[in-house]
């Protein structure tokens, strides 16, 4: 990834962050704001990989949560 991608990638990332934090702030559980984000999370990414009238095969499904569990184990990586 270029470091202007990175940039772009890390303020999207904020973004949604930031609307997150938002909806908490208005009173709403934060483990429910956390759901609702990785839900919207799985349709967008299968909006994504499929179409607007797709759907994921097992195959499809297995190579998204290999993207989501590459990313979370980056995200780790970086706190520390």
């Amino acid at each position: 990834m270029t470091e202007k991608s990175m940039r772009e990638y890390n303020l999207l990332s904020e973004r949604f962050i930031t609307l997150a934090n938002e909806m908490k702030n208005e009173g709403k559980e934060q483990q429910m704001v956390n759901a609702a984000l990785m839900s919207a999370s799985g349709i967008y990414a299968t909006y994504t990989a499929a179409g607007n009238e797709g759907g994921l095969n097992p195959t499809g499904i297995d190579k998204v949560v290999a993207v989501y569990k590459a990313n979370l184990e980056n995200v780790q990586k970086l706190k520390k």
